[in-house]
């Protein structure tokens, strides 16, 4: 497809494709092994593209009233769920773009979905719960009522699940119902992040500083220092490396050989403005950066978390989401104009 004005890249961001779809583009997703990009927006649409052409395959308009919150692939890629104000969760056939089930859990916004890696189960965070359905759509753990409203939640195992929320990280077997293990700390925690092995886990906090447990120890440490909000944390597939925003630098954190504590993280530097999207590569160590501002870093990076730029692009609008390609071969991003693209990754 045709490039939309004010779309360029240079470096290891190599051009490929660039679409519009009809608002704010809040999420974007590969299915089916990486052959169908999903993009989903404010106003509640879903648009299907080719990921080699961009051709648009399928699109639904208004799925949620109210608009959409949230959108999560399956991790066989044939399926994919959306949620959205008007408190239901709608499972979707992805080629098709069909509805194959509607989860209804009430009139109040449901803001976080997440798939289990099996894919068995589905949880869904609804204010101030998380429930989880099985893969026929039948409702088979609800969490107890937290703190706060549910700020995160994450697959620990295929049977764990860990809830973010107002002072508290909770572990929970939703086939035991037995909650495995609370991590407390008095602060408003706003986004969350595990380790691949589960052990560490980061919370970003309102009061602009990163939190994080190792939960064999349960051992609390802080980072500070933020500008703002680390709203975006990301681990590398070893667990060595965490990225966070909160500013318009990218800071990494080394977890290895006892850090991060009584160690200085490193500082990326080339966005104008506040971070707004972080994603890790499916290998190696290259990390994709998004901005308010528009502009989108490919970031080489070294085993301790040095790193410098290896592709710079510039989007129309604040950078709202990102993801890689299972095979890490392409970068995808969407803005708040919503403009889609598409980067082939120069090796």
């Amino acid at each position: 497809m045709s490039d939309l004005e004010g779309q360029r890249s240079e470096g290891a961001l190599r051009e490929g494709w660039t679409a519009r779809v009809e608002d704010y583009a809040i999420a974007c997703a590969w299915a089916m092994r990486g052959k169908i990009l999903l993009v989903g927006d404010v106003a509640g649409g879903i648009q299907a593209f080719d990921s080699k052409s961009g051709a648009v395959l399928w699109q639904r308009k208004g799925i949620h009233d109210g608009g959409l919150l949230a959108m999560c692939v399956h991790p066989n890629g044939r399926l994919f769920a959306t949620a959205g104000q008007n408190g239901s969760v709608l499972i979707w056939h992805t080629v098709e773009g069909k509805i194959s089930n509607e989860l209804t859990l009430g009139s109040t916004w449901v803001e976080h979905l997440a798939w289990s890696s099996d894919g068995h189960w589905l949880a869904a965070a609804c204010s101030r719960k998380v429930h989880v359905f099985d893969d026929s759509g039948c409702e088979k753990w609800q969490s107890e009522t937290q703190p706060s409203t549910v700020s995160a939640v994450i697959w620990s195992t295929t049977a764990e699940l860990a809830i973010a929320c107002y002072g508290q990280v909770t572990f929970s077997d939703v086939v035991t119902n037995v909650l495995n293990q609370t991590l407390e700390w008095k602060g408003s925690l706003v986004s969350m992040a595990l380790s691949p092995d589960s052990d560490i886990v980061a919370c970003g906090s309102q009061d602009n500083t990163v939190h994080f447990w190792r939960r064999s120890t349960e051992e609390d440490s802080m980072m500070s220092g933020y500008p703002g909000k680390p709203g975006n944390l990301a681990f590398d597939r070893s667990g060595t490396l965490l990225a966070t925003g909160g500013g318009s630098a990218v800071t990494v954190w080394s977890f290895d050989d006892g850090g991060p504590e009584g160690t200085r993280p490193e500082s990326l530097e080339l966005h104008g403005q506040t971070i707004s999207s972080l994603a890790f590569a499916p290998r190696g160590l290259r990390l994709a950066s998004g901005a308010r501002d528009g502009s989108v870093v490919l970031w080489g990076l070294q085993s301790g978390g040095q790193g410098e730029a290896i592709g710079v692009a510039l989007m129309a609008g604040g950078v709202s989401d990102m993801a890689w390609r299972p095979d890490g071969s392409v970068l995808a991003a969407v803005n708040a104009k919503g403009i889609v693209t598409a980067w082939r990754i120069r090796s």
